[in-house]
């Protein structure tokens, strides 16, 4: 119904922002996640909108960016997921880490948000993971256009794949895994055991 809204930042709490957008104030639920990316009250935003529609209420969903809308809207349709529980957890995870999250299995990461527990997080990711991939994260997105940096054309697009996630796999965030791997210096035939050598000496 409503796209988004784009306006000044009149109000803001950690639930909740009013956006002024022309002398009329509209609340906009929002994550704790997106309130402590908004930086201050007079600040020009726009936020990707969820309308819920009810009885007894119309409220609508804010979000900075159309990925964390979009992992929303499915967070919503799991059983036991309302627009309060996939704020809450927003709230405590990027879209991303949600994303790792579910494709590895890790409920207890999901029932760390406030209210919900570990059987509705199992279910998050029983019913969500066939429905998302690695390649929809922004670290995989990221990947793709290093494959494609001609600073880096002298390595192995798999080979820089699989750095990644054996950086993850020891525990790096993968935002700080990637950043590693970019910065080794390329060389013809570059294998992953060498890039993943080299990408922990980026690590300190």
């Amino acid at each position: 119904m409503i796209a988004f809204v784009k306006g000044k930042v009149e109000e803001i709490t950690e639930e909740n922002v009013v956006v002024d957008i022309g002398n009329i104030g509209v609340n906009v639920r929002i994550s704790a996640g997106t309130a402590a990316r908004i930086l201050r009250t007079g600040e020009e935003i726009k936020l990707y909108t969820y309308t819920c529609v009810r009885e007894d209420m119309f409220n609508l969903y804010g979000f900075l960016t159309r990925d964390d809308l979009e992992i929303f809207k499915r967070l919503i349709t799991v059983n036991g997921i309302g627009p309060k529980g996939g704020l809450a957890i927003l709230s405590v995870m990027s879209a991303d880490a949600l994303r790792f999250a579910i494709l590895s299995g890790d409920g207890a990461a999901i029932a760390k948000a406030p209210g919900i527990g570990k059987k509705t997080a199992e279910r998050v990711i029983l019913d969500l993971k066939d429905k998302i991939s690695l390649e929809d994260t922004s670290i995989q997105k990221e990947i793709g256009q290093v494959h494609a940096d001609t600073s880096m054309s002298g390595m192995d697009g798999r080979a820089v794949n699989e750095a990644v996630e054996a950086l993850t796999a020891l525990g790096y965030a993968p935002g700080e895994a990637l950043r590693a791997v970019k910065a080794v210096k390329a060389t013809e035939d570059m294998d992953v055991e060498t890039i993943l050598k080299l990408a922990l000496k980026n690590m300190f």
